[in-house]
C-alpha cells in the first residue's frame, strides 16, 4: 500500500504542480492543495502517514540544503541588519497579536503565551521554494527572508523553553537550553571552517562511485542531526551545511546531483504530504475562530516583518514580499503545536485550530509571493 501511495503522490504532485502554473501560481500551491485532495479531509487515499512524514523529513531537510548551496555568503552578511530586523519584527507583533487573541478566547496566562509564541514561528520552506521558481532565492529580499528566519526559530525556540520552564514543563533549564544552542552554532561554524573542507576532499577521493555528493549528503543529514540534539530546527542544520559547502569547488556537482534526487522525489512527498497530516474533519465548531487566528497570523507576520524591512532601507514592495515570505509556519509551528499539546498548553480543540492556521499560512504564501514579486519585475 505505501508503494502505490509514493507513486500517486509523485503523480499527482507533478500534475498539480503542472496545473497550477498554467494557472498563473508557483507550483508549490498545487502540491499542497493535492494533499489535502489526497488526505483524510477529502478522498481519504493516503493512510500510511507515519512513514510518509520521515520521508518529508528528508524533503525539507533536502530543501533547505539546496538553499545553503545558492547562498551567497557576501549577500548575506551585507543583509544581515535587515535579517535581525524583519526577524525581530516578525517576532514582536505576532507574538502580541497571538497572546490577544489567547485573552480572547479566555485562556489561562501560560496558553496565550504560548500561542503567541506559536504564532511567531516561521517556515521558511515554502518561500523559499516560491522564491527558487520565481528566480529570487539569491535576491536580497530572499536573502534576508533566510536570514531572518533562522534568527526567528532560535529566538522562538529559546523564548519557548524559558515559557516552559515557568510553567514547569521544561525538562531542562533555560540556561541550558541556551548553552546548547551557543555550543552548535559555535561548533558548527568552526565545523563549516576547518572539518567541511578537508572532510569533502577526502571523501571525494574515494575509489567509489558518487563520492562527491555522498559527501554533502553525510554533512547535510549530520549538521541536521546535531542541531536537532541542540533543540535547532534540523532545517538550520542542513541550511548551514549547505552553506559550507558552498564555499568548497565542490558546490556544483554536490548541488546538480542532490536537485534531481531532491525534486524526483523527496521534495514531492514533502510538499503534499503538508495537506495530507491535516485532518480538518474537526474544526465545524471552531471555524470562525479558525478564521479570525488565521487573518491574525497572516497581517501581523506581514506588517511586523514588513516594518522591519522598511527600517532595514528596502523598498516598499521589497518590504511586503518580505513580509509576506515570513508568513508561513510550516513544520516548525507544527512541531511547536504538538509541544503545547504535549504540555497541556494546548487543548486539542485549540490544536486542531493551530493546524487549520499553519496550513492557512502556508497555503496563501506562494500565491501571495508571486503576485508581489511579479509585479515588482513589471515595474
Amino acid at each position: 500500500m505505501l508503494i502505490f501511495e509514493i507513486a500517486l503522490i509523485l503523480l499527482a504532485s507533478k500534475v498539480a504542480g503542472d496545473i497550477s502554473m498554467r494557472l498563473g501560481q508557483p507550483a508549490v500551491l498545487g502540491k499542497l492543495l493535492i494533499g489535502i485532495v489526497l488526505g483524510p479531509s477529502v478522498l481519504g487515499l493516503i493512510t500510511d502517514q507515519e512513514v510518509l512524514h520521515e520521508i518529508s523529513e528528508i524533503g525539507v531537510i533536502l530543501l533547505m540544503f539546496l538553499a545553503g548551496l545558492e547562498t551567497d555568503l557576501d549577500e548575506l552578511r551585507s543583509n544581515a541588519k535587515a535579517s535581525v530586523f524583519v526577524g525581530l519584527g516578525g517576532i514582536l507583533l505576532p507574538f502580541i497579536g497571538g497572546y490577544m487573541m489567547g485573552q480572547w478566547l479566555g485562556l489561562s496566562f501560560y496558553p496565550a503565551i504560548f500561542l503567541g509564541l506559536l504564532l511567531s514561528a516561521t517556515s521558511v520552506s515554502i518561500s523559499v521554494q516560491s522564491l527558487r521558481e520565481m528566480n529570487r532565492l539569491k535576491s536580497p529580499e530572499g536573502t534576508t527572508i533566510l536570514g531572518a528566519a533562522i534568527i526567528d526559530d532560535v529566538v522562538v525556540v529559546l523564548l519557548l523553553a524559558f515559557v516552559m520552564s515557568l510553567a514547569g514543563s521544561a525538562d531542562a533549564t533555560f540556561g541550558a537550553v541556551l548553552l546548547k544552542k551557543v555550543l552548535f552554532f559555535a561548533g558548527a561554524i568552526l565545523a563549516s571552517w576547518k572539518l567541511v573542507p578537508w572532510l569533502m576532499k577526502y571523501l571525494s577521493n574515494l575509489r567509489t562511485s558518487e563520492t562527491t555528493v555522498t559527501a554533502g549528503l553525510i554533512l547535510c543529514f549530520l549538521f541536521a542531526y546535531v542541531s536537532e540534539l541542540a533543540g535547532v530546527a534540523t532545517i538550520i542544520g542542513a541550511y548551514m551545511a549547505g552553506v559550507a559547502i558552498s564555499l568548497t569547488k565542490e558546490r556544483h556537482e554536490v548541488f546538480e546531483k542532490v536537485e534531481t534526487i531532491s525534486y524526483s522525489f523527496f521534495v514531492p512527498v514533502f510538499f503534499t504530504s503538508i495537506g495530507v497530516t491535516a485532518d480538518l474533519s474537526g474544526i465545524g465548531q471552531y471555524w470562525v475562530v479558525a478564521l479570525v487566528l488565521s487573518l491574525v497570523a497572516i497581517a501581523t507576520k506581514l506588517i511586523g516583518s514588513g516594518i522591519g524591512a522598511k527600517l532595514a532601507g528596502f523598498s516598499t514592495r521589497s518590504s511586503l514580499g518580505i513580509g509576506t515570505g515570513m508568513v508561513s509556519r510550516g513544520e516548525v509551528a507544527l512541531i511547536m503545536a504538538s509541544i503545547g499539546l504535549q504540555s497541556n498548553l494546548l487543548e486539542p480543540w485549540m490544536f486542531t485550530v493551530s493546524v487549520v492556521v499553519v496550513l492557512v499560512t502556508t497555503i496563501v504564501t506562494p500565491p501571495l509571493l508571486k503576485r508581489i514579486f511579479a509585479e515588482a519585475k513589471q515595474l
